[in-house]
């Protein structure tokens, strides 16, 4: 029953047409509605890109983001960036899909992605002016886009991860634009000890979930406290209201997610107390009722007891805090829903949903529980240390620590950055020079094969390839260096074979990157010249916009 609405539908396209309306015109191909189109999106996608343009490398402009409730983001990560824009357009949310897709298919190179994406944009523009079909141009860039990974693969250097310190010198590249950049140096080990942790086979596995890892943040200190714990360690606190321990060894853990508190009635059910006799009673049934509940808990040898947060009403009464005291059970509540998955794999402890299934072969088991005292006014933190190796879901934890909330998201999100980037080296084994390097290097390399190519696709790949100057130029412009300068030293050097040449921007001039140990995965280029190009043949092959009305 929808109503379809087509943007400038004329009924004289319908009509016959004359003999030489209808002829092929010489000067090129011209759509007329769908060239309209084309170049409004474009339009759109372009203005993306130029808003993320002055974020790229590392000495990018940070952005501050403020929501509708007053809170602020002060970041220079794209995806982030682009995640909390408000974009209407069609064609402009490609862009921040494509950012999203490059976040979690390498983590890094968000921002590049968009750039680039960007330049072969108003490339095609330049080809479609020329009268060039866009089928044409999307086929010429999905050739030179296969090409590309090739050049990508011969200028790439393997890596062991036996090499520890060619992954750590990766992780700093990729911390170095961030805003704690001036903590790459300790927040990089983190970052590879935590996913070598999870590579049980160095020779065969190809890749990690990230999942097992569990970056927990807490306010209060400095980056210098962050550190990596060979355990679990959680955020909430231990529940001393009823005097209950605070640490507990050769740990037995239970996680439930039923509530320690008596039954309730329906919401249209109401229990009339007339005297006091009727209350003593009431009173004494949820004492009992709570006592069987803890005494059946206790009799598995359970003596640390982990509680999911209710939203319906509360996990725990002081009745029952007072009935875990007495039997000596460490109690911690409200522990999130998205934690139970990564919490009970990590304790090898299973979910219990209701009373009747509680049993000793559902606990999980620690050396160690205890909780930790951060310092005055700043919290405390539970560690779970002394676990049971789990070869098949091992896992590790990340304590991220920061003097206020801005930058303990930040460090947050630029741990996560760096967790991708050494996952990305773990999945495809192999890294290359930075700092603008494999750009220019494409440009020269496309910029030779177009040369031998006939026709259309050789003028395509042509300007495919100056498209890839859009990175060296606009890291050497938001550096405050002569971008035409850098650019034009850095084309003659590549052009010479001198293809682990990039932009140094600390001495404003072009060196060899590996020899100053800028690096970075090649998963992170190749993923990137891929999605952009996929997405721009996208936007190239909408001739029209259709709306419905529903």
């Amino acid at each position: 029953d929808g109503v379809l609405t087509l943007w400038g539908r004329h009924q004289d396209r319908h009509r016959p047409q004359p003999p030489h309306a209808m002829a092929p015109q010489r000067e090129g191909f011209k759509d007329g509605r769908g060239d309209d189109i084309r170049k409004m999106n474009i339009v759109a996608a372009k203005a993306v890109a130029t808003a993320v343009r002055t974020s790229l490398g590392p000495r990018g402009m940070d952005k501050m983001i403020q929501d509708g409730k007053g809170g602020v983001i002060i970041t220079n990560d794209g995806a982030t960036i682009l995640k909390q824009m408000s974009v209407n357009h069609p064609t402009a949310k490609m862009l921040v899909e494509l950012s999203k897709s490059q976040d979690i298919e390498a983590g890094d190179g968000t921002t590049s992605v968009v750039v680039l994406a960007g330049a072969l944009l108003t490339a095609a523009e330049k080809l479609l002016e020329k009268g060039l079909h866009p089928q044409k141009i999307t086929q010429g860039f999905l050739s030179a886009a296969e090409k590309s990974e090739e050049i990508l693969t011969e200028m790439s250097k393997p890596v062991d991860l036996e090499d520890r310190e060619s992954l750590v010198q990766s992780a700093v590249t990729s911390l170095s634009s961030k805003v704690v950049a001036q903590n790459s140096e300790m927040l990089a080990p983190l970052a590879v000890d935590a996913v070598l942790r999870l590579v049980t086979d160095k020779a065969k596995q190809d890749n990690v979930d990230l999942s097992d890892i569990k970056v927990a943040s807490k306010l209060g200190g400095t980056m210098d406290d962050c550190e990596l714990i060979d355990g679990l360690v959680m955020t909430q606190r231990v529940v001393k209201t009823a005097g209950g321990p605070g640490r507990v060894q050769n740990a037995k853990i239970g996680l439930i997610q039923f509530c320690l508190s008596p039954p309730k009635t329906d919401m249209e059910n109401n229990i009339t107390v007339k005297d006091y006799t009727a209350m003593d009673r009431i009173l004494r049934e949820e004492r009992l009722i709570i006592a069987k509940m803890i005494k059946q808990i206790a009799a598995t040898g359970c003596n640390v007891l982990l509680i999911q947060k209710s939203i319906l009403r509360d996990a725990v009464t002081d009745l029952s805090l007072d009935f875990c005291a007495k039997a000596k059970i460490l109690v911690v509540r409200d522990v999130e829903r998205d934690e139970i998955d990564f919490v009970s794999r990590m304790l090898g402890c299973e979910p219990v949903t209701v009373l009747e299934s509680f049993t000793k072969e559902k606990l999980g088991s620690a050396e160690l529980v205890t909780e930790q005292n951060l310092g005055s006014g700043l919290g405390s933190i539970i560690r779970f240390t002394g676990l049971k190796q789990n070869l098949q879901y091992p896992g590790v934890s990340i304590l991220v620590r920061g003097s206020n909330r801005m930058v303990l998201e930040e460090t947050e999100r630029s741990i996560h950055d760096a967790l991708c980037v050494v996952r990305s080296l773990v999945k495809r084994r192999a890294m290359i020079p930075g700092g603008g390097a494999p750009e220019m290097e494409l440009c020269v390399k496309l910029g030779a094969w177009a040369r031998t190519l006939q026709g259309d696709e050789s003028i395509v790949v042509r300007e495919y390839a100056q498209a890839f100057e859009v990175i060296p130029f606009t890291l050497a412009e938001n550096a405050g260096l002569n971008p035409i300068n850098i650019v034009t030293k850095l084309r003659a050097d590549h052009t010479n074979g001198e293809k682990h040449f990039g932009i140094n921007v600390r001495k404003g001039t072009v060196t060899n990157m590996l020899e100053e140990n800028v690096v970075q995965p090649l998963l992170v280029s190749v993923s990137a010249v891929k999605m952009a190009t996929e997405t721009v043949r996208m936007i190239l092959k909408i001739d029209d916009m259709v709306y419905t009305r529903n």
